[in-house]
C-alpha cells in the first residue's frame, strides 16, 4: 500500500510514522526556567546522532499554534537540559509527566520523583532514572508549523553504579537498565530486555562463505 504524504493530512502522516518507526527511545527531558522553576516532559522523537561532537536530537511540537512547550522555551532561554532515560520501573511516573499540565506546574513533584544536582549544568537530573545526559544547546531548528528540533551536545553522562558491567572498559550492563521504548497508538511501550545477538560480518568472512 502506497501512502503519498503530499495527499494526506498531518495527523495521518503522524499515525503512519509512529506506527512503523519503532521502538523509539524516550528522552525524559528536565529543564529549568530563568526563575529556577523545573519542568519535565517525555519525547519519543529522539535519538543520538553523533559521537564527536556527542549530539542528541529531540523533535518537540508546540502546545498550540504559536505557543511553544515549556521544554523548548526553557532550552531557548537557558541553553541547558538533561535527557533522562526511562526504565520500566519509571514508566508510570514518566506517564504522569506527560500530562498536559498548565504552565508553571512542577511535573517532577506531581509524579513523586526526586532530583539530583547535575555536575556541569543548572537543571538537575531525575534520581530514579538509570541514565542521564547533561546537555548544552547546540542548535535549534524551527520547522514548518510548530515543531522544533533541539540539537544538544552531551557534556556529561550519569549511569547508575549497578548498571556498570566493566568500569575500566566502559561496558554498560544494558539489559539491567531495563529501558522502555515508545510504540504505536496512544499508550503502547516495549521493553528492551528481549534481545538477540547478531554478530557483524567481516568482508573476508563473507567472501569465504562457500
Amino acid at each position: 500500500m502506497l501512502f503519498d504524504f503530499d495527499t494526506i493530512s498531518m495527523q495521518d502522516r503522524y499515525k503512519l510514522l509512529v506506527s512503523t518507526v519503532l521502538p523509539r527511545p524516550i528522552a525524559w527531558v528536565v529543564t529549568q526556567d530563568l526563575q529556577g522553576g523545573l519542568n519535565a516532559a517525555p519525547f519519543s522523537f529522539f535519538n543520538v546522532f553523533s559521537q564527536d561532537p556527542p549530539i542528541v536530537i529531540i523533535g518537540i511540537g508546540g502546545r498550540e499554534p504559536g505557543e511553544p512547550k515549556d521544554t523548548v522555551r526553557n532550552i531557548r532561554e537557558t541553553g541547558e537540559f538533561v535527557v533522562n532515560m526511562v526504565s520500566h520501573d519509571n514508566l508510570q511516573q514518566m506517564n504522569v509527566t506527560a500530562i498536559d499540565f498548565p504552565h508553571g506546574v512542577d511535573e517532577i513533584a506531581e509524579a513523586g520523583l526526586t532530583t539530583v544536582a547535575s555536575a556541569k549544568i543548572r537543571p538537575p537530573r531525575i534520581a530514579e532514572s538509570p541514565v542521564a545526559l547533561e546537555c548544552r544547546r547546540h542548535m535549534l531548528i524551527d520547522l514548518k508549523g510548530d515543531r522544533t528540533l533541539v540539537l544538544g551536545e552531551v557534556l556529561a553522562m550519569h549511569v547508575r553504579d549497578d548498571c556498570i558491567a566493566d568500569l575500566e572498559r566502559l561496558h554498560v550492563d544494558t539489559p539491567k537498565l531495563d529501558l522502555v521504548g515508545r510504540m504505536h497508538g496512544g499508550g503502547w511501550y516495549a521493553r528492551t530486555t528481549d534481545l538477540e545477538e547478531v554478530p557483524r560480518i567481516k568482508v573476508r568472512d563473507w567472501q569465504r562463505r562457500t
